[in-house]
């Protein structure tokens, strides 16, 4: 196992990631309604207040995963998280997913938050990997994720079905190996 308990202040150029607070929840609220994150998170669009925000008061509680508030910090708000969860004994990894809400979009914001804390984790932690999962129809989160480093693992054909069409999902990792060598790169 992993322990996660230690909740960092990430700073980058334009973001920082820290653990929740309780100002955040409506721009975290304004995300998680947004069509865009609905669609490429492959989300419902059902909505329960009151869980959601007890969901959110209790992430920095957690050991076993990593969820962090993205702050674009020109604006001094919300616009995203960036979670680490699902420890895979058997790989010794973890999965990586982020979300950006309209307001963070298209700035770089997204690409800095993935960089900042793939690169806590791996500095941090001994784990082996991290993977996520992307779907085929995001090919903006699909470019980040490679210029970071990840690779396509596989692919879930018709993982997911959207207004009448099956999407893939394509699934991709990020080994230790793969980090040091691009951080040694200069990437």
């Amino acid at each position: 196992m992993v322990d996660l308990g230690n909740k960092p202040l990430l700073a980058g150029d334009k973001v920082i990631l820290r653990p929740f607070k309780n100002e955040d929840f409506p721009f975290i609220e304004e995300c998680l309604k947004d069509p865009e994150v609905l669609k490429l998170t492959g989300s419902s669009s059902d909505f329960n207040r009151e869980a959601t925000l007890h969901w959110y008061n209790t992430r920095n509680k957690q050991t076993d995963r990593l969820d962090l508030a993205i702050i674009d910090q020109s604006k001094g708000f919300l616009v995203g998280e960036v979670v680490i969860n699902a420890y895979d004994e058997k790989n010794h990894s973890m999965n990586f997913r982020i979300l950006i809400g309209p307001r963070g979009r298209n700035q770089g914001l997204g690409t800095e938050a993935t960089r900042l804390i793939i690169d806590y984790v791996f500095k941090k932690t001994t784990l082996a990997q991290l993977t996520l999962s992307v779907f085929d129809f995001n090919p903006r989160a699909h470019y980040v994720y490679e210029k970071v480093g990840f690779v396509q693992s596989s692919i879930d054909k018709n993982d997911w079905e959207f207004e009448g069409n099956w999407i893939d999902s394509i699934n991709m990792k990020l080994t230790r190996e793969n980090w040091l060598n691009r951080r040694k790169n200069g990437h």
